[in-house]
Formats: C-alpha cells, sequence, structure tokens
C-alpha cells in the first residue's frame, strides 16, 4: 500500500471497511457520509488545542469512521485527510446524497 499516511483511514483500534484485508486491526467501520459546516478544522487528536491539520471545506463529506465525546474522527471524502472534527462542525447527510445518488 502506497498511500500517503495521513490519508489513509486507519489507527490502532479501527480502520475503514475498504482496509479489511490490507490492513489488521480488531474493528472496521463503514464511514456515515457527514456535511461540512463553515469554520471546520481537522485536528490530530479530538481537542480544541490539538494541532490543526486544515481548514475544511464547507458543503464538502467528511466521512465519519468513529464518535467519541462531541468529536467525530474520520476522512474528507474518499481519499482526502484522516482526523477529528468537532460534532458540531459537521451534519449527518443521507447516505445515498453522500455517494453523489440524486432522488
Amino acid at each position: 500500500m502506497t498511500a500517503d499516511p495521513g490519508c489513509l483511514p486507519v489507527r490502532g483500534d479501527l480502520a475503514h471497511i475498504k482496509l479489511a484485508g490490507r490492513c489488521f486491526v480488531p474493528h472496521y467501520a463503514v464511514p456515515m457520509p457527514h456535511r461540512i459546516a463553515a469554520g471546520a478544522v481537522l485536528r490530530a487528536t479530538g481537542r480544541d488545542d490539538a494541532d490543526a491539520i486544515r481548514d475544511l471545506p464547507e458543503g464538502e463529506t467528511f466521512n465519519v469512521l468513529d464518535i467519541a465525546g462531541s468529536w467525530a474522527w474520520g476522512q474528507l471524502g474518499e481519499d482526502g485527510q484522516v482526523g477529528y472534527v468537532s460534532l458540531d462542525r459537521i451534519a449527518a447527510m443521507d447516505a445515498a446524497a453522500g455517494a453523489g445518488v440524486q432522488g
């Protein structure tokens, strides 16, 4: 696997389901698409004072893989950077809308 480590949705206890068979972890998660709100920041850990990785683009999709407290861990889009976002900066969206399916 030759992906940028900052874009690989895997940590010691959990990985994106698409990595099953390639990364060994105790649990795999199916992403839950969320819409990014204005002012969202991707952080290295789930804390307000954690290092900022980048500002996230409003209206884009953040694929949530885990929620703990007031933080979500996941990936920007399908192959973007991985990190933590405050839950008050994202909103759940219909899975079909997240996949680009129109009704």
